[in-house]
């Protein structure tokens, strides 16, 4: 099931995608949640529920509405470094022995198709297509033979990066962490229609070049272990996302650099979860806000 939050003149809520289409679950079954996160939260029955409501129900084109992120604001997002050994090749860094982990703050996310901002401080700016891994369940001290269990679905995911402010300090998370640096989507494809999240190829185009072509398969510390990993240290909680790593290719290890500018448009794809397209634009002066 490819569950979607989505937009139109009615507001915002939660679909399932079938083809072109999106069923709107307030309409098929008014008694769900209208929220990723809750939806989630609710459990399998409530996944059960939203699949047997939208099966044949009526459905409107996916182009007469506006998909947004799949979840808005995720309780945290937890990224990791250096998990292609072709990224740690073109870093000229060593492997890591484990898994190298940073945050990306909530509020770095925006949708599937929405801009994303060339910093007024900065002209260092970077693509990073990743697989996204969407926690379901509430779990800690998860084994890895029992990953899956905890595991909802999976997102495409632009793990967008300012590379100086990256590198200026030991701990890379406000480098990673600007507004609007976390485009994801295009929906959740749930757990149960990848049967091995370790076999999907993932493409990144910038302006209609290719610049990243490689596979899941050749994650360094994989979906389950990153899972283990993580919840030795804390609680995982339905809708926190685990941004799994990019592959080489970034435009700041290219000779010479490509990296972004206002203009450019980037596009991840990952084989059976969909695509991202997002456009670089120059950061807004209405940014500047005291609320």
């Amino acid at each position: 099931m490819k569950l979607a939050t989505f937009s139109d003149a009615s507001g915002t809520r939660l679909g399932v995608v079938q083809a072109d289409r999106i069923v709107d679950l307030s309409r098929v079954a008014p008694d769900l949640p209208t929220e990723m996160t809750t939806l989630l939260a609710a459990g399998p029955d409530a996944l059960a529920a939203a699949r047997r409501a939208s099966d044949g129900a009526a459905s409107t084109p996916l182009a007469d509405v506006r998909l947004e992120a799949p979840i808005a604001r995720p309780p945290k997002i937890m990224a990791v470094g250096l998990n292609y050994a072709d990224h740690v090749a073109e870093a000229g860094l060593e492997t890591p022995k484990l898994p190298l982990i940073f945050n990306k703050q909530p509020t770095s996310v925006v949708g599937p198709s929405d801009p994303f901002h060339l910093p007024r401080v900065s002209t260092a700016l970077d693509y990073e297509g990743e697989l996204g891994v969407v926690i379901g369940r509430r779990c800690r001290h998860v084994p890895k033979d029992r990953a899956r269990e905890v595991i909802a679905g999976y997102v495409v995911l632009n793990d967008v990066t300012v590379r100086d402010w990256q590198l200026r300090t030991p701990t890379w998370t406000i480098g990673k962490s600007f507004d609007t640096h976390c485009p994801m989507g295009p929906w959740l494809t749930t757990a149960d229609e990848i049967d091995d999240p370790h076999s999907l190829g993932i493409e990144t185009w910038v302006n209609g070049e290719l610049r990243q072509s490689s596979n899941t398969k050749h994650l360094i510390f994989d979906v389950f272990t990153l899972v283990e990993h993580l919840s030795t240290a804390f609680t995982l909680e339905p809708g926190d996302v685990i941004a799994t790593g990019t592959p080489g290719g970034v435009g700041i290890a290219m000779k010479p650099p490509k990296l972004l500018v206002a203009g450019d448009v980037v596009k991840i794809a990952i084989e059976r979860l969909g695509e991202i397209e997002n456009r670089v634009i120059d950061e807004p002066a209405d940014t500047a806000v005291i609320v």
